[in-house]
């Protein structure tokens, strides 16, 4: 019989941002499979996470465009991202736990794509005067990785509603990034 890889990529993720501590063999039996095939396809926890890493790199960039970053206002296409990265995020939340995927040089040039893609985002939204421009390109993407990791955890521990994820989200990150216009003041 013929092991379905994304099935076991998509298990292996569904326990790992439950659980980021399951075992080899916790993995094996959530995927329906033996230890043993589970290591005829990937040789360790090791090659496991670095396919997830794949996995997640992949969905994050038809997330991305998916949300058609240059349409609309900044403003809007970072709601549509937070809408279409949501079924992701609880892969990217475990993903982002794992800082073997972020140290040396074996880092995926992938994350350097994504970023650079949220991160013009971000630019865009400044030059058009919608987001502060105290606050850096590179800040806001960080902060919206960590939004979208503790959304994901808040939604998986039942602290949090599923329906609420994409509204606390962007609206956090916005209050937070918007540009406030100060009033004119009148002259006497």
């Amino acid at each position: 019989m013929a092991v379905d890889r994304d099935h076991v990529l998509r298990s292996a993720a569904a326990l790992l941002t439950r659980k980021s501590t399951a075992t080899m063999d916790e993995v094996a039996k959530a995927a329906g499979i033996s230890r043993a095939t589970l290591h005829r396809h990937f040789a360790g926890r090791d090659a496991l996470v670095r396919a997830l890493e794949a996995l997640g790199i992949a969905e994050c960039e038809a997330a991305l465009d998916a949300a058609g970053l240059d349409d609309g206002t900044a403003t809007d296409a970072v709601r549509r991202l937070v809408r279409e990265i949501e079924p992701a995020a609880g892969l990217l939340a475990f993903l982002y736990t794992e800082n073997q995927l972020f140290e040396g040089e074996e880092q995926n040039a992938g994350w350097t794509r994504i970023d650079d893609r949220i991160a013009a985002l971000f630019r865009r939204g400044q030059s058009s005067g919608e987001f502060r421009i105290d606050l850096t390109p590179a800040w806001l993407t960080e902060a919206l990785y960590g939004l979208l990791a503790s959304g994901a955890w808040l939604v998986q521990s039942g602290k949090g509603a599923p329906k609420d994820f994409q509204h606390m989200i962007v609206e956090l990150l916005l209050g937070g990034a918007l540009r406030h216009h100060a009033p004119r003041r009148e002259e006497p």
